[in-house]
């Protein structure tokens, strides 16, 4: 996904092989989400939490789902571009004008594919970019805000993003992007164009800073740095892990958009890095803590993932085995440093992507075979991609931060106190998770009663947030 797809002024025979393939992929990445994701976080919740944190899952993916057809599509890959920050949402508004094949490659002949599957590719990447960030503030906020701050998010910061990196705007490689300001361009494009094949900056780093934001401007879980917040089932974890790490193969390879050599190569590549930064992560554990865990095993996989998927393109598979290393190893010390500086990003999306994210969108000009500084190319795309980290740091920073403080004082992020100690699950959603009482129906709101009260519970525990 290193190009904008473009219409073709004429509409050749269809492929049906690169169709075929992108199908599958966009599959593979909704199976990350729901319900990879949702199980990886959920077994590392408590038992109490749970729903809720699969439930985060699945919401973000209903309401973006929703907006990415409405204008999302649009705003991020429109061809009506707006100063180089997004594109008109009203273009393809309802996804019109989208009933046409594209070619991404330009070449005659090869990777026509109907423009309607790159949308669906595309949804699915916004998704799992939302539903990411509800990983830091686990077990505390209300259902109703975190879906409210889902739609304004993908509006100002993901779609903002995501058309600035991969849709022509000022984090790409076109003559009007940073780049070409920075080392000039030659016939339309820049000379050192950015490397984000799958989504260093657009997913991971903009969900990682979003997570750090929305931690900080909600607050710490009752007794966070008191009370042990043990994952209340591992093997839950490492299910949603490997459905992770399988998904992930549609995540990268299918960012080519077609079944070629350099699909090949990213399968490899993402294999190898993902394998090295779960041995570092491990490493490290036993080293520093005399154990290997299966949360670090897991923990290790997610962030070999996540460093490989801007570099997965444009490395050998030597590199990307040094690129995981160094990702498994960042990443298994960063997650401590929620304790020193006292913020409670509860799953680790700032230690796990916000870091290995960062390191392997800079690794990416270090390491790549082409313009890495490591393969005697000079400094020029380590420049860029220290650039294009750096300005997805501060966009993303500041509009959720603008987003969370609005909420903050509208509709409010927290659950009262006490709902927050009895568990957020009953609270939010009348459920429980774990029956461990058989009584026969649905749990009531205040944790026992008839199977009516989940419903119709006359005294709510969730009034406007507490401070």
């Amino acid at each position: 996904m290193s190009i904008a797809t473009l219409p073709m002024a004429e509409a050749p025979t269809i492929d049906y092989a690169a169709t075929a393939f992108l199908i599958v992929c966009a599959s593979l990445v909704l199976f990350m989400t729901v319900p990879g994701l949702a199980l990886f976080y959920g077994g590392m919740s408590r038992a109490k939490s749970v729903l809720n944190m699969m439930m985060m899952s699945f919401g973000a993916f209903g309401v973006v789902g929703l907006i990415y057809v409405i204008y999302g599509y649009s705003m991020a890959f429109g061809s009506e571009d707006i100063g180089g920050i997004i594109a008109n949402p009203f273009e393809k508004l309802g996804l019109a004008g989208t009933d046409g094949l594209v070619n991404p490659f330009g070449y005659e002949g090869y990777g026509n594919i109907p423009e309607l599957i790159f949308v669906g590719f595309q949804l699915t990447f916004a998704v799992i970019t939302v539903a990411l960030i509800s990983g830091a503030i686990a077990d505390r906020v209300k259902f109703s805000t975190w879906l409210v701050f889902s739609g304004l998010w993908v509006t100002l910061a993901y779609f903002p993003i995501a058309h600035m990196v991969w849709g022509g705007g000022l984090l790409s490689g076109s003559e009007s992007g940073l780049s070409s300001l920075i080392f000039g361009s030659t016939d339309g494009a820049a000379n050192v164009a950015p490397i984000d094949f799958a989504g260093g900056t657009v997913v991971h780093i903009n969900a990682g800073m979003a997570g750090l934001v929305l931690a900080l401007v909600v607050g710490k879980r009752l007794g966070f740095g008191k009370v042990a917040m043990r994952p209340h089932n591992v093997p839950l974890t490492m299910i949603g892990a490997g459905m992770l790490w399988f998904g992930w193969f549609g995540f990268n390879a299918g960012s080519e958009l077609a079944a070629d050599e350099t699909a090949a190569l990213v399968w490899v590549n993402t294999t190898v890095a993902t394998c090295a930064a779960m041995v570092g992560w491990l490493l490290i554990e036993k080293l520093r803590d005399g154990h290997a865990t299966s949360i670090g095993a897991a923990s290790g996989v997610v962030a070999g993932l996540v460093a490989i998927t801007p570099a997965c393109g444009a490395l050998s598979p030597m590199g990307s085995i040094i690129l995981g290393l160094v990702a498994g190893v960042l990443a298994a010390y960063a997650v401590g440093l929620k304790f020193r500086f006292g913020y409670d990003d509860s799953l680790d999306v700032v230690g796990v992507h916000l870091v290995a994210g960062l390191w392997g969108t800079v690794g990416a000009g270090l390491l790549s075979t082409s313009t890495g500084l490591f393969y005697g190319k000079g400094l020029d795309q380590t420049i860029i991609q220290i650039v294009i980290a750096l300005a997805s740091l501060v966009i993303t920073g500041v509009v959720t931060t603008v987003i969370a403080l609005a909420l903050k004082a509208t509709m409010g992020w927290r659950i009262p106190a006490d709902a927050e100690t009895a568990g957020i699950d009953t609270a939010e959603h009348a459920e429980t998770a774990y029956d461990l009482v058989s009584r026969g129906g649905r749990v009531g709101v205040s944790g026992s009663g008839p199977i009516h009260d989940a419903r119709h519970h006359t005294e709510s525990l969730s009034p406007e947030g507490a401070k």
